[in-house]
């Protein structure tokens, strides 16, 4: 099991902390006229690095490769989940409650995955000087785009209207609230011109990295998919679900890797995060989910509520904050959902005639 509060214990290396050769060791290869002198691990950075960007190796950040090594574990499509069972329960089983909910998850998470492949893909890979970081975060673009992918099969499976369902993040405040408050933060730093070396735009640039990776799919994300588990529990929308598991696993991969990317930045750096600017970003978010909670779940479902789901909200941010060495958002807050940790953990055996593989991962995870 996952143990939560530990998940990104890997700690940023410090200064001189590397694999590579003694420079001793290195002296004199550079004999001829346009040789360039060795990359030195130790000289590598996150970001404002002026090593060679197209050497991988030796590794100063070890963990980054570890991340691409395991997400590669995680390989599936959605195309390998049998949706009929979904089918017939929206048509059939659902209350008018629960499809209104099904379907407004859907609709968020259609925007929101594309939002989280633009920010890594245009504004934050460009930035980093690292490409151990890099080769993490381009699989996270593709992940991204494979979770956009399960949504729409799902919308196609179902039949449901594509462009009234996309369309929805445009016209319902309480799911546009969430996307435009991303899009400010993707706005404010996707530009190639940005100068991290300035003060207020090296900070920036860490609270936008901190609200996608922390609340945006450490928190927004992680908890946002409880409602369909909701109908899962009950033995409702099966299929649905199990591709939501997946992607949760790649979601808390995302934040993980993410919140050890900022607290290496921050140290490489010598800068501080803004506690005030944090706090406030935590009070919108939390304004943004909880309005949004109410309209999804405007009518309880059986063992979910919008309560429950803001309180779990609350739960999970106070993590993330732990995990940012930062004071808890909401001290108060409880387990709601003492289950959903669980989903992260799938681990399916199914008969050969079902499907085509018994396990959706290459190996096991590796999380610490």
């Amino acid at each position: 099991m996952l143990d939560w509060d530990t998940l990104n214990n890997a700690k940023p290396a410090p200064t001189g902390t590397t694999t590579e050769q003694p420079r001793s060791a290195l002296a004199g290869q550079a004999a001829t006229p346009n040789a360039q002198a060795p990359v030195c691990a130790s000289d590598k950075r996150v970001i404002n690095g002026h090593t060679d960007i197209n050497q991988l190796a030796p590794f100063k950040y070890p963990w980054a490769w570890d991340f691409f090594i395991n997400a590669n574990k995680n390989h599936w499509t959605p195309l390998d989940i049998n949706m009929s069972q979904d089918v017939y329960d929206y048509k059939h089983n659902l209350t008018e409650a629960e499809r209104h909910m099904y379907e407004n998850v859907l609709s968020y998470l259609t925007t929101s995955d594309i939002l989280a492949m633009r920010n890594i893909g245009l504004a934050v890979m460009e930035k980093m000087t690292a490409p151990e970081l890099q080769i993490y975060q381009a699989r996270q673009v593709y992940e991204e785009a494979l979770h956009t992918w399960t949504y729409q099969h799902c919308i196609e499976t179902l039949g449901l209207d594509q462009g009234e369902i996309y369309n929805r993040y445009r016209v319902v405040p309480e799911i546009n609230a969430k996307i435009q408050m991303a899009n400010r933060r993707l706005e404010s730093i996707l530009r190639s011109d940005i100068d991290l070396t300035d003060p207020d735009q090296l900070n920036n640039f860490i609270l936008a990295y901190i609200f996608f990776a922390a609340v945006f799919e450490g928190c927004w994300f992680y908890n946002g998919f409880s409602p369909i588990f909701a109908l899962q529990r009950r033995g409702l929308m099966k299929g649905t679900a199990e591709q939501l598991q997946y992607i949760m696993r790649d979601e808390t991969m995302h934040c993980a890797f993410g919140i050890q990317t900022v607290s290496q930045i921050i140290i490489e750096n010598c800068t501080n995060i803004d506690v005030d600017a944090i706090k406030t970003m935590w009070e919108e978010a939390d304004e943004a989910e909880a309005n949004y909670a109410r309209y999804i779940l405007r009518e309880p479902i059986l063992g979910y509520s919008a309560n429950d789901h803001i309180e779990q909200f609350r739960f999970i941010a106070n993590r993330r904050a732990r995990q940012l060495g930062l004071e808890e958002p909401f001290p108060q807050a409880k387990c709601a959902l003492p289950w959903l940790d669980e989903q992260a953990n799938i681990r399916k055996e199914k008969n050969f005639f079902e499907t085509r593989v018994i396990e959706y991962q290459a190996g096991g995870l590796e999380w610490d």
